[in-house]
C-alpha cells in the first residue's frame, strides 16, 4: 500500500503515480483509465473501484464521485484520494465496504481539471476559476493589476498601501486585521487593500484588477440549464464545449448503471443539493423525500448541513445558476450532491450565520474571531502578520493579511485529513440505496414430451425503485426490466415471449 500523506497536496505528477499504485496494490478491486485529456493535454483519470470476482462493475449499480472541477479547489481531489484509500483498505474488514464492493461499483475521478490544479499548486502560484484555456477572448488585459506570488515566498496574499482616501483601517485591538472605515470617519490611518500582485500601466493613481483572460467555469458547462455568457459567466460557447466537461457527461452517459453520483468542492462546510434554478416544489415529492433523507444522513455522518442551493445557497437573491453537474438529476435524474468541503468561521467559533450571505457581509466581531483562531490554533497561518516590502510599482507597501488559499479556499494542512475523514461513510450509504435487482429462484421443470416449464422470479432488494426517481420516469431515460429467454440448439418456445418488459420494481424508499 502507497504511504499517501494527506497533510499536503499533491501535483499532478504525484497524484498519476499514488492511483496507479493503488490499483498494483488492490487488481481485484481496482483498475484505472483516462476518460480523456484536458485543454493542455492531460490524462483524467478515473478509477474504477469493484470486487472483480463477484461481476464486471458493469453489471452492478454504480455511484460517481469526482472533484477539483475548480482549480484551486485541491481539497476535493484529496478527499476524492482519501475514499479511494479508504475503500480498497477496508475491504475485507469492514462488513458494510465488503457488501458495497461485491454488490456495487464506485466511478472515482479525483481531479477533473488537472491543468488548473496545477497552476494553482505551482512554486509560484497562479489562481484561475477552472480551465486554462482562454475565454472568452485571446489577449490579456493591458493595464491593470495582475494577481500573482510578487514577494516569490509561494503564496498570494495581500497588500496593503497607506492612502488617506482607502476604504481599510486596522482593528484597534486586534493587529494587523483589517475592517471597514465607517461611512463618515476621517482623521484615521487609512489603506487600500489589494490581491498581491503586479501592476502594469499603471498611472500613479488608478489600482484595478485585472480579470483573467481563462475566464471559464467548468461547472456551468454541463448541459443542463446551460445559458449563454450574457447570462451565465464563463460557461463556454456551447454545453460541454470543453473536454473535462464532455469526458465526464460522456461517461455517465454511455453507464446507464450510474445511479447517483457526489462531487467534491470547497468551501463552505455544506451539503448542497438540487435544484439550484427552481424551488422545492417544482420536484417531484418522492424525490424530495429522498433528498431530505440523505440530506439528514449525510448531516449525521459529516456534522455539514444539508441546503437545497435554490432556497439557501444563491450567490445573488435575483439571480440562479445553470451548466453545472447538478445535470446528473436535471437531465437524468440519478440523485446529485455537492459538497463545499471545509467552513473556517465555524471552526472560529462562529455560529448561525448564512452561509452565502456570510460572504456579502458580516459583523466585524466574526473577522476577529478568524483572526484570533488563526493566531491560536493555526500559529498565524490564516492571517499572516504584515512585512514590508518594496514593490516595483507601488514602492513601499506592506505584504500580509488573509491567506486564502492555505486555510479558506482549502483547509490546512494539519486539520486536513480530520476533515476529509467526514465522508466516506455518507458515499458508502448512498451508493447501498441503489436499486439491487436479484433472482430469487429461477429453476426449470420437467414436463411430458421433452417439454420444459421455465419459472424464474426476481426481487429489487435495494432501497430505491429500478428507475432511482421519479424524474427519471418522467425524462424517460430509464426502462423496464426485461427478460429474455435465450434458447439452446434445437430448442423452441412453446407459449410465451421470448422477450418481455416486465416494468419497474419499486424497491423500499418510497413504501
Amino acid at each position: 500500500m502507497p504511504d499517501i500523506a494527506f497533510d499536503r497536496f499533491h501535483r499532478y505528477a504525484e497524484l498519476t503515480a499514488l492511483l496507479h499504485d493503488l490499483v498494483r496494490e488492490h487488481p481485484h478491486l481496482a483498475a484505472i483509465e483516462s476518460i480523456g485529456r484536458s485543454f493542455e493535454g492531460r490524462e483524467i483519470w478515473l478509477l474504477t473501484i469493484t470486487h472483480a470476482a463477484t461481476g464486471p462493475a458493469a453489471d452492478k449499480p454504480a455511484f460517481w464521485v469526482d472533484g477539483n472541477i475548480h482549480a484551486t479547489e485541491v481539497a476535493a481531489s484529496a478527499a476524492n484520494l482519501y475514499f479511494v484509500q479508504w475503500l480498497l483498505t477496508h475491504y475485507g474488514h469492514d462488513p458494510e465496504v465488503t457488501r458495497a464492493l461485491d454488490t456495487r461499483a464506485f466511478y472515482v475521478c479525483p481531479r477533473i481539471n488537472p491543468d488548473g490544479a496545477e497552476w494553482a499548486l505551482a512554486d509560484r502560484p497562479k489562481w484561475v476559476r477552472s480551465s486554462t484555456r482562454p475565454y472568452p477572448f485571446d489577449d490579456e488585459e493591458i493595464e491593470g493589476l495582475t494577481v500573482e506570488d510578487v514577494d516569490g515566498d509561494g503564496r498570494i496574499l495581500q497588500m496593503r498601501v497607506a492612502d488617506a482616501n482607502g476604504l481599510w483601517k486596522e482593528h484597534p485591538d486586534a493587529p494587523g486585521l483589517m475592517i471597514r472605515r465607517e461611512p463618515t470617519e476621517t482623521g484615521g490611518n487609512y489603506y487600500r487593500v489589494l490581491p498581491e500582485g503586479s501592476l502594469e500601466g499603471w498611472d500613479g493613481y488608478t489600482l484595478r484588477v485585472k480579470k483573467n483572460k481563462e475566464g471559464l467555469d467548468l461547472n456551468r458547462n454541463f448541459p443542463a440549464s446551460w445559458r449563454q455568457e450574457f447570462e451565465q459567466l464563463g460557461a463556454g460557447p456551447y454545453p460541454t464545449s470543453e473536454p473535462e466537461v464532455r469526458a465526464v457527461v460522456d461517461f455517465i452517459a454511455r453507464h446507464p448503471n450510474v445511479c447517483g453520483g457526489t462531487t467534491f468542492h470547497t468551501w463552505s462546510g455544506v451539503l448542497l443539493r438540487p435544484f439550484e434554478h427552481l424551488p422545492d416544489e417544482e420536484m417531484h415529492a418522492e424525490d424530495l423525500w429522498h433528498y431530505r433523507r440523505t440530506g439528514d444522513k449525510g448531516r449525521e455522518l459529516t456534522g455539514y448541513p444539508a441546503l437545497s442551493v435554490y432556497h439557501d445557497f444563491r450567490y445573488h437573491p435575483k439571480q440562479v445558476i445553470g451548466g453545472t453537474f447538478d445535470w446528473i438529476y436535471e437531465h437524468l435524474g440519478l440523485y446529485s450532491w455537492v459538497v463545499e468541503i471545509w467552513s473556517p468561521m465555524r471552526e472560529a467559533g462562529i455560529e448561525n450565520y448564512h452561509f452565502i450571505d456570510w460572504f456579502r457581509d458580516h459583523p466585524v466581531d466574526d473577522d476577529v474571531k478568524l483572526w484570533q483562531w488563526s493566531r491560536d490554533q493555526l500559529h498565524g497561518l490564516a492571517h499572516v502578520p504584515w512585512q514590508p516590502f518594496a514593490h516595483p510599482q507601488l514602492g513601499r507597501i506592506e505584504i500580509g493579511g488573509w491567506n486564502r488559499f492555505h486555510a479558506f479556499s482549502n483547509p490546512p494542512p494539519a486539520l486536513l485529513e480530520r476533515e476529509l475523514r467526514r465522508f466516506p461513510r455518507w458515499l458508502l450509504w448512498q451508493a447501498l440505496t441503489s436499486p439491487r435487482l436479484e433472482l430469487v429462484t429461477a429453476e426449470a421443470e420437467a414436463l411430458s414430451g421433452g417439454l420444459y416449464k421455465l419459472r424464474v422470479v426476481a426481487q429489487n432488494t435495494g432501497w430505491l425503485p429500478s428507475y432511482v426517481s421519479k424524474r427519471a420516469l418522467e425524462r424517460k431515460v430509464v426502462r423496464g426490466a426485461i427478460a429474455e429467454i435465450e434458447l439452446p440448439s434445437g430448442a423452441t418456445l412453446v407459449q410465451g415471449k421470448r422477450r418481455e418488459d416486465l416494468g419497474q420494481l419499486e424497491g423500499k424508499a418510497y413504501k
